[in-house]
């Protein structure tokens, strides 16, 4: 009696799903239990709602979705789709470690060492691309020398970023003849009072 008023069944499965409200970050990415999700760079900052399944990160923008992502339980991670990426940033796919700190070591050994700080220090290696290569552009405006000079003043005070390079050569500091001592670490001098770890056993 049913039967010819049934429809087949839907050729999935049935996923059940969670929503979670989310905010695109400044890298075109929402976090969903530790991992990064892509969405469309025009998106930044601007509230958007994923749905979340087992095996799926759907994510949506005045109801319509802009995003799919297979899902990711690794934390830390990204999961980055090209589309969704600037076209500046895009053109940064073709840059490698391996060739950004080739490009440093050629202007100067300080210059790898900050490079390389941040390439291991950002949170996402797009990130990262974008500092080294804002870091070296910098050999054009102010000459390889200048910048190789500032970069070993930035760590020897230990201010590995390119805000500090750039303050240094604006304020011309890189022409300096002293480097800043590095300051070191600190031990109490012997004493009645000091018991020592023994004292504890």
């Amino acid at each position: 009696m049913d039967r010819p008023v049934l429809r087949p069944l839907p050729p999935r499965r049935y996923e059940v799903a969670t929503f979670k409200q989310c905010r695109v970050n400044v890298d075109y990415h929402v976090e969903i239990d530790g991992h990064y999700y892509s969405v469309p760079h025009a998106l930044v900052r601007k509230a958007v709602e994923a749905r979340v399944t087992r095996h799926t990160i759907e994510i949506l923008y005045g109801g319509k979705r802009v995003a799919l992502h297979a899902r990711n339980t690794r934390k830390g991670s990204h999961s980055t789709v090209k589309e969704h990426m600037p076209v500046a940033h895009r053109a940064h796919l073709e840059w490698t470690p391996g060739r950004l700190l080739n490009w440093a070591a050629s202007i100067g050994p300080n210059v790898a060492v900050i490079v390389e700080y941040q390439l291991t220090h950002k949170s996402h290696p797009e990130m990262g691309y974008r500092a080294c290569l804002g870091l070296l552009s910098l050999a054009k405006k102010y000459s390889k020398e200048r910048l190789e000079a500032a970069c070993a003043r930035a760590v020897a005070i230990g201010s590995l970023t390119r805000k500090s390079v750039v303050s240094i050569l604006e304020n011309h500091l890189d022409r300096q003849a002293t480097l800043p001592v590095s300051q070191t670490e600190w031990h109490s001098p012997m004493h009645d009072n000091v018991r020592g770890p023994d004292y504890y056993h």
